[in-house]
């Protein structure tokens, strides 16, 4: 009894340790549905788009004093990119929701490198430096939700949690 208890917390330990690495390497390819600016989903594959923070989809910004919807907008900008195109995610882990951390790609197009630099999202530096050029260059020429202003997306789902609670 002793022996098969030690096997297993050996194996247990060696999943916990191995399993990360398993998804390093995942490819997922197919038509994606967008759900947000930084979420698709391909098949039964859900997927956050890697070092990406995009508005909500209920989300508004402020332009000229007004509020307009930028997580819509940002949700159709995604959509324009990819258009008709099958989408190519190449995983990095899984988050806390059990979605695929992903950087994907729409023919040669980063998705994730794209919706920064157009502006429609911001890099989310917490968990990866990749895109702060592109946002720097989004912020510089005022493009998407650089044109106005804008809570971090972050920073907005918090304050919803918080009322939620």
């Amino acid at each position: 009894m002793v022996l098969v208890t030690l096997i297993f917390k050996i194996i247990f330990i060696l999943f916990f340790f191995l399993f990360p690495y398993f998804f390093e390497s995942l490819v997922v390819y197919g038509e994606a549905k967008v759900i947000d600016g930084d979420t698709i989903h391909i098949g039964k594959n859900k997927i956050r788009l890697h070092g990406i923070d995009a508005p909500e989809k209920d989300q508004k910004c402020i332009y000229n004093n007004e509020d307009w919807e930028c997580g819509k907008n940002s949700t159709l900008v995604l959509r324009e990119i990819i258009g008709n195109r099958p989408v190519k995610c190449r995983t990095n882990g899984v988050d806390r929701y059990k979605r695929y951390i992903a950087v994907c790609f729409s023919g040669k197009k980063n998705l994730n490198k794209m919706m920064v630099k157009n502006g429609w999202a911001i890099a989310y530096r917490y968990y990866s430096k990749d895109y702060v050029d592109e946002e720097f260059i989004a912020e510089r020429k005022k493009l998407g939700i650089w044109k106005g202003e804008f809570e971090e997306p972050y920073l907005f789902r918090k304050k919803i949690n918080k009322k939620n609670l």
